[in-house]
């Protein structure tokens, strides 16, 4: 018989599955509640199983425990915008009235509200998307460590890096997501369920069973969290392509295995160690929810979850379809549909029906076309949900309050873009509007080569012959708004969660100096901090040391001294403390806007702007310090998500630590080992490639290597060059969430204001070149329905099915991908006809501009029509 933890603190025995599941039915419906509760199901957003399971505790909790409590609940969401804000609204009215500690006779009601608040926060998630999903028990002897798991995980490991690292080369590329392994493998874990023996062995002194019975959820995830390790490449694989090809660096020291494999390793494991350093300020909060995350653990719990309780929804019908049949009809019908708008009927995706009208008219294209123009004033321009997966996330996963944000951002800098293309400034008429290439003074793509000595370096006198950088109008606002994320992040992140960062810190510091709090001080930490169900439930496991991760962190900065410094690579090692530091910097604040809002924002430019300061001229360094300066945070934060997975789900920290690090290793070893391969490929990154290796991501590598590291980024953004303005950005940056936050500390009980997030919105800038906002307009329509219509009418149908649907279109979506990549596209089967042809017609089809250069002819730096040399 196991023995089953629950939130509340209570231990119960359970015995069966039957026995388990129907002590969990005594706690839903049939516990009556009073006219009262049932009102407050929809003033504090939960569903009446939540609310019976909270009642209970509530009961329990003195006035005194709750003042206290509901202090610091206050401290900490007061800014959050996941938070309910009538729930917020009454804990002022609670905390705000005195009358309530001297007469609470007279405000019963609301005592008992706050009460059940209380309970509900202590007991399981203050977020119903959080509840929708995520169990608030636990068994702490459900087999997770398994011979199975570290079997089938490994598999998935060596397989998504194999077929990830083996097709990134390609064009278009293939890419297996970890969603679709942990689809993968739920029958490969029921099949050894079913076949393989109970034999068991002892290792480490821990007995363990080849089969330890049936395939549990904890088992699956920890393989996913392998695969999703695992499917991140090597960014350095970038930086031995531009090494080794004979068109670009030709360094052929470079296909050295030992350097290969020295620099993959560091650049993997850094992350991985400050992810574990960030634990108390990005995983063991409450209100770090990682919004993504939660469609991986609905597939999960699809796939295990045998409870099906019945649901209102809309139409006035109770609504009993299992959460697996759903999943099973979802995905089948994407599966099936994503064949006509990306192979059949391609004008379902692309669906620019307004510049039908007048497909070579420019203005109309610039203001409603999909692909060459910036959609502004399109209302319905796709029926393709693999469109609204554009920036890796869509408008199910994440809160309405990001999707708004980021498309109210993308809107009002796409009439900056306008003003700037139709003035002109910056030569931009005679350049695509929305394109992300980088153009020259005869408004051509840039051609490197024409600014490069015979060794690949910086020629200024072949330069000033040629041309200076040119970039189009929606490319200029994207570099822009980069400057004012990353100074809109830091900010933003000080002011408004800076109560949760110093808790964290506090945490961190009392972990590293391994002294034992006296009980003043255990009191003290209590009462400033609240611990959520899930922290609780994970103290029942061993956790990981922070000096583990440091460890880690020690040993993968010595890769990376040694791969640097080992080789003629012409770059300091001071390349290595640079990423880590500017990591740190960064990754708590990016960490929080990811957890919060599902937006991550990257440190590619940032990283490359300091970087081709740094080292003007050298374009190699320039890729160092690019990728020990964006993968370490990315890594990161990637890894923290990880570890919140496995917080959700309960998976001993020390499982979780094992599987990470041997996912990691695996993945680099075997990416090492494919690109060993594929440098030896005959006529590779050419036009003559086999199997179109063209080689597109270290194409722009390599060109946006010699832009930023060989010509500089002085010479485009500084005294040099002509985009100077746009560095106004940073303190623009830094104005808006100063802005925002003294007006709504000056209206605090505006909901609306609450719902706005400066970083969110400085983030809807950088959605532009190539895409344009007719990739962002269709989640509008989607996250207002899911996150604002149902949720408030239906909450417990969308808690049901809401992340069950966006993981099964995902995984429609992918696999039908994979089967397409494989079939019609290798083959370049094609169905000619109007609904295929229409979309690449006039201006759609090949960019046109506002303004046109003769044969021979150039444009010359706004500045100085006179000048004739570069720039």
């Amino acid at each position: 018989m196991a023995t089953e933890i629950r939130g509340d603190g209570d231990i119960s025995l359970a015995g069966d599955e039957k026995h388990v599941l129907a002590s969990e039915k005594q706690l839903g419906p049939q516990v009556e509640l009073t006219e009262f509760e049932q009102a407050l199901e929809s003033e504090l957003n939960v569903t009446e199983e939540d609310l019976v399971e909270a009642k209970a505790m509530a009961e329990a909790l003195s006035l005194e425990q709750v003042h206290k409590m509901m202090k610091n609940v206050l401290k900490i969401h007061e800014h959050d915008a996941n938070f309910p804000h009538r729930v917020l609204m009454k804990i002022h009215e609670f905390l705000d009235n005195e009358d309530i500690f001297e007469h609470p006779e007279k405000h019963e009601e609301l005592i008992w509200e706050i009460k059940l608040e209380a309970a509900l926060i202590t007991n399981n998630s203050p977020y119903a998307e959080v509840r929708a999903v995520v169990d608030n028990k636990d068994n702490p002897e459900t087999p997770c460590s398994t011979v199975r798991a570290w079997v089938i995980g490994g598999f998935f490991s060596i397989f998504l890096a194999f077929i990830n690292q083996m097709f990134s080369i390609r064009q278009p590329p293939i890419n297996i997501d970890s969603n679709v392994a942990q689809l993968l493998a739920f029958p490969l874990g029921k099949a050894w369920e079913k076949t393989m023996p109970d034999w068991r062995f002892k290792l480490f002194g821990t007995e363990h069973s080849l089969n330890p019975g049936p395939f549990n959820k904890k088992e699956h995830m920890l393989i996913a969290i392998m695969a999703n390790t695992a499917k991140s490449l090597p960014y350095t694989q970038y930086v031995i392509w531009t090494q080794v090809l004979p068109q670009y660096f030709n360094q052929q020291y470079a296909r050295s295995f030992g350097y290969q494999i020295l620099i993959a390793l560091s650049t993997n494991f850094i992350g991985y160690g400050l992810a574990g350093l960030t634990r108390r300020f990005l995983v063991y909060p409450s209100f770090c929810v990682w919004p993504a995350s939660l469609v991986t653990i609905a597939l999960n719990s699809a796939l295990h979850n045998d409870k099906n309780l019945s649901v209102p929804g809309p139409f006035k019908r109770m609504f009993t379809i299992s959460r697996f049949k759903f999943f099973l009809y979802a995905f089948g019908a994407m599966f099936v549909y994503f064949w006509f708008p990306n192979f059949i009927f391609e004008t379902l995706t692309y669906f620019s029906w307004m510049t039908w009208i007048s497909p070579n008219n420019h203005n109309l294209e610039v203001l409603t076309g999909f692909q060459r123009g910036l959609g502004l004033f399109n209302p319905w321009p796709t029926f393709d949900w693999n469109v609204l997966l554009y920036s890796g996330v869509d408008p199910l996963m994440v809160p309405a309050f990001s999707t708004f944000n980021t498309a109210l951002g993308m809107f009002i800098f796409g009439f900056f873009i306008l003003g700037i293309y139709f003035t002109n400034s910056w030569n931009t008429g005679y350049i695509p509007v929305n394109s992300n290439r980088v153009y020259d003074h005869f408004g051509k793509l840039y051609n490197v080569s024409r600014a490069l000595d015979v060794k690949g370096m910086y020629d200024h006198e072949k330069y000033m012959n040629y041309s200076a950088a040119y970039l189009g109008a929606a490319n200029t606002i994207v570099y822009g708004a980069f400057f004012g994320v990353y100074a809109a992040a830091v900010t933003h992140v000080a002011l408004f969660h800076r109560y949760e960062i110093v808790m964290g810190f506090k945490s961190l510091w009392r972990i590293l100096r391994r002294k034992k709090n006296t009980e003043a001080e255990d009191a003290a930490i209590a009462e400033n901090e609240y611990k959520d169900v899930h922290n609780r439930l994970m103290s029942s496991y061993p956790e990981v040391s922070e000096w583990w991760y440091f460890a880690i962190l020690i040993i993968a900065a010595a890769f990376g001294f040694a791969g640097v410094g080992g080789w003629p690579t012409y770059t300091t090692l001071g390349v290595v403390p640079y990423g880590v530091f500017l990591a740190l910097v960064f990754v708590v604040p990016v960490g929080i806007i990811k957890a919060m809002t599902g937006i991550e924002v990257t440190l590619n430019v940032l990283a490359e702007f300091i970087g081709g300061m740094w080292v003007q001229g050298n374009a190699l360094a320039m890729n160092f310090f690019k990728s020990f300066g964006y993968v370490t945070c990315a890594h990161a934060v990637q890894f923290a998500n990880d570890l919140k997975i496995a917080h959700y789900l309960k998976i001993p920290p020390r499982h979780t630590f094992c599987a990470q690090l041997i996912a990691t290793l695996i993945s680099t070893i075997v990416c090492c080992g494919v690109i060993q391969y594929q440098i030896n490929i005959e006529n590779v990154c050419t036009p003559d490639a086999p199997m179109r290796f063209y080689c597109p991501g270290p194409n722009t590598f390599f060109t946006a290597a010699v832009l930023w590291g060989t010509i500089g980024p002085i010479k485009v953004f500084g005294h040099q060059g002509q985009y100077g303005m746009l560095l106004l950005g940073f303190p623009f940056g830094i104005i808006t969430p100063v802005l925002f936050y003294f007006i709504i500390k000056k209206f605090p009980r505006t909901r609306w204001l609450r719902q706005i997030h400066p970083v969110a919105l400085w983030y809807g800038g950088l959605n532009w070149a190539p895409y344009s906002f007719s990739y962002m307009m269709p989640s509008i329509g989607v996250a207002w329905l899911s996150w604002i219509y149902i949720k408030n009418r239906f909450l417990g149908f969308w808690s049901k099915y809401n992340f069950v649907l966006s993981a099964a279109f995902s995984a429609g979506i992918a696999i039908a991908a994979i089967i397409m990549l494989f079939t019609v596209s290798w083959f370049q089967v094609t169905i000619p006809w109007w609904g295929n042809d229409q979309p690449y017609i006039g201006c759609e089809g090949t960019p046109c501009t506002l303004k046109t250069l003769a044969k021979g002819e150039r444009f010359y730096p706004w500045w100085n029509p006179k000048h004739v040399p570069a720039p």
